[in-house]
């Protein structure tokens, strides 16, 4: 390994994950930290913590300039990103190029053209991989009506360097789009600081699934796999899932090898994802976008492969081959995810920060909790609301159901509103028993409740 300390540009159950995976490759780690998270759990554990400006993400976690400043104050010789943040930033990739840090990711380049969706849906097309009927861009009610009279309604708009469902909108009845146009370019404009949009067709009986890419620096690329990440509130995940149920074997093998081909046509390098929609009527799949960083939800993915994909990252950065060739890759039962936050269905999913005054994690061997939290952490109003994600194993789909479903139960945090009792009814509804959910049910479970949510 020729990577001997690393800068953890990241906080929360990432930061922990990353330190983790240090430690087992004899890596030293300094995690950045800002003032709210000096005495973080990562913090505490990591070989060394640098402060790196005031709570505000704008102020810290978001300055390439200060993290690539700190990895190269405290002679460090990487910088990983974790994800979120500026994890997909092409201009902290090229300043720790510039600067003679490894960037544990893939290439400057290869994030500026995949965090453009327009660019990203452009090359899938070219690589033959299928696309969602729509538009290339539009910049006016004009061009957006004659994208919609071409493949008519109903569509999405989609801002082009978005992500995390800003600037998404669903339109469908044409009085709709003169307002929404106006709407979803502001609000990617003022999330991204580009207003661009596109439109592609809009499936309503979808799923979203996802594959697992690793490629090294010699060409080589793998899949491990496929998720299914359909439950999401606005367009964020809260359930994942691995392998995606109900997929026939021609179409498993039909989308694990489009995501291989974009990815080695791209000459893409590290760990990465490409996503689908899965139009669940038609049974057909067409490109979403790619994820050039690791994903909250590799974690079921790790589980029914044995494989670290931090450590994999790692290896892949310091100049190593693929250590596994796709035979070799050997998948085992199933595996569940659900991301806990800090936030209060029943008020439309409102964040919860404040002090958890206990804390007792369900306990199994067939149990994995990757967090930062325990008895006494004060969920700070900052940053995302995530406190831990929760993931089961099971022999088979059913078996992880019947286990998370428990798990949920058993898992007691008092102090802030959580999600548990949510994702327990979640995992209850036939929908989702039978594998046929969509990334809708999420939406229609709070709107049957009049905005609130029964457990």
């Amino acid at each position: 390994m020729s990577i001997r300390r690393v800068l953890i540009a990241n906080r929360g159950e990432i930061a922990v994950r990353i330190i983790r995976a240090c430690q087992g490759l004899g890596i030293e780690s300094v995690l950045a930290v800002s003032e709210a998270d000096r005495d973080s759990l990562g913090a505490k554990i990591a070989d060394r913590a640098i402060c790196v400006g005031p709570p505000s993400p704008t102020a810290s976690y978001l300055q390439a300039k200060t993290m690539v400043a700190a990895a190269l104050g405290t002679g460090c010789d990487a910088l990983h990103p974790g994800y979120g943040f500026l994890a997909e930033s092409p201009e902290l990739a090229q300043l720790c190029l510039d600067n003679g840090v490894i960037f544990v990711g893939p290439k400057p380049e290869q994030i500026r053209s995949m965090g453009n969706k327009i660019e990203a849906r452009r090359l899938a097309e070219e690589y033959e991989i299928p696309t969602l009927p729509g538009s290339t861009r539009v910049a006016s009610y004009e061009e957006a009506r004659s994208v919609v009279d071409d493949i008519g309604l109903p569509v999405m708009m989609k801002a082009a360097a978005g992500g995390g469902g800003r600037g998404m909108k669903i339109v469908t009845e044409i009085g709709q789009l003169k307002d929404q146009i106006a709407w979803a370019s502001s609000e990617a404009g003022a999330a991204f600081g580009d207003s661009t949009l596109y439109l592609e067709k809009f499936i309503a009986n979808a799923r979203h699934v996802e594959v697992q890419i690793l490629a090294d620096t010699y060409g080589n690329v793998i899949h491990l796999g496929e998720r299914d990440c359909s439950l999401q509130r606005r367009h964020q995940k809260m359930v994942e899932e691995a392998p995606a149920p109900n997929l026939s074997d021609d179409l498993r093998e039909e989308i694990r090898a489009a995501a291989v081909r974009l990815a080695s046509r791209f000459g893409y390098q590290n760990a990465g994802t490409v996503e689908f929609i899965l139009d669940q009527d038609e049974g057909r799949f067409y490109f979403l976008e790619m994820n050039t960083r690791i994903q909250v939800e590799h974690p079921v993915t790790e589980t029914i492969t044995g494989i670290d994909l931090v450590e994999e990252q790692f290896r892949v950065a310091s100049g190593e081959k693929l250590r596994f060739a796709q035979d070799e890759i050997v998948f085992r039962g199933h595996a569940i995810e659900c991301r806990v936050n800090a936030e209060m269905p029943a008020e439309g999913f409102r964040p919860s920060p404040g002090r958890i005054t206990a804390w007792e994690p369900p306990q199994a061997p067939y149990i994995r909790l990757d967090s930062h939290c325990d008895e006494g952490y004060v969920v700070p109003i900052f940053y995302d609301s995530m406190i831990a994600k929760l993931i089961v194993y099971g022999g088979d789909r059913s078996e992880a159901i019947e286990r998370m479903r428990r798990a949920l139960r058993r898992f007691q945090i008092e102090g802030p509103a959580t999600t548990l009792a949510f994702q327990h009814r979640l995992l209850s509804e036939p929908d989702f028993q039978d594998g046929t959910m969509t990334t809708s049910l999420v939406d229609r479970l709070v709107s049957e409740n009049g905005g609130g949510v029964a457990s």
